[in-house]
């Protein structure tokens, strides 16, 4: 994948010409655009802006950091921080004003990353029946997850989009993103970055692929299967008819229609 990089009216130099410190410094309002796909291939890189790996670096860095990025997924904008990183985590409930009793879901690159950080209780091949898409399941928590990250709950909500750029991105960070809608809490959620312009100002980043799918603004279902052989929608989202169908009908899982 290929990126370009604008800082302001001027182009990101390569990482080589920046210190850590000096690259967060510089990257604290960047837009980063991913640069369309063509018929021969990505389109063509220009002058010195730097290639995707150079780009995916510099994010990474960021998140280390402990900052908070804007990031595209297959189904709306999201603000993403490391789940590990407490201080990152109260900065996006901050940016959002969002309650502190509404959980984050995390982000993970692979199917296999799941098992870390969830007790899961479906067998695997439901996993790679719905990942990478546009749904959050809900699994226990396992211990190895940051005990600041939703400390209300023992569940757990996880995702791998559908989306190149943000599976290597947490491939790279080689640990789980926080991952919300990047939107004022309660706002409708965002399919274009200008949409959440005036969150810029306290991102490091904002990575911008244009208009995203089909802007139905619904976001990923959202399954509970931390009860063996049941599950529960707690978001229909934009993939509710084909999930429960799969669950129902493939995996003979019955909803639980107790409160949760």
């Amino acid at each position: 994948m290929n990126l370009i990089v604008y800082i302001g009216k001027g182009i990101v130099k390569p990482r080589s010409a920046y210190s850590s410190t000096t690259m967060c410094k510089e990257l604290k309002t960047n837009v980063l655009h991913l640069l369309p796909q063509t018929f021969n291939g990505p389109s063509a890189r220009h002058d010195n802006r730097p290639d995707g790996a150079e780009v995916l670096t510099a994010t990474v860095n960021a998140l280390k950091d402990g900052l908070v990025v804007a990031v595209p997924t297959d189904t709306i904008y999201g603000l993403a921080c490391l789940a590990q990183h407490r201080d990152a985590i109260k900065t996006v409930y901050d940016i959002k004003g969002r309650n502190g009793q509404k959980p984050l879901a995390i982000c993970v690159g692979e199917i296999q990353d799941i098992y870390k950080y969830c007790k899961v209780k479906v067998e695997e091949q439901l996993l790679a029946d719905l990942l990478p898409g546009p749904v959050t399941l809900v699994f226990e928590r396992s211990e190895v997850l940051n005990k600041d990250l939703n400390p209300f709950t023992p569940l757990v909500g996880v995702r791998i989009p559908d989306h190149s750029f943000l599976r290597r991105l947490c491939q790279m960070c080689e640990e789980p993103l926080a991952l919300t809608s990047a939107n004022i809490s309660s706002h409708t959620s965002t399919v274009a970055v200008h949409e959440f312009q005036e969150l810029w100002p306290r991102l490091a980043l904002v990575v911008d692929d244009g208009p995203i799918g089909d802007q139905n603004r619904l976001g990923s279902t959202v399954v509970d299967l931390s009860v063996l052989g049941k599950y529960r929608v707690i978001r229909p989202g934009c993939a509710f008819t084909s999930t429960v169908d799969l669950l129902q009908r493939k995996y003979r899982l019955c909803e639980d229609t107790t409160e949760g």
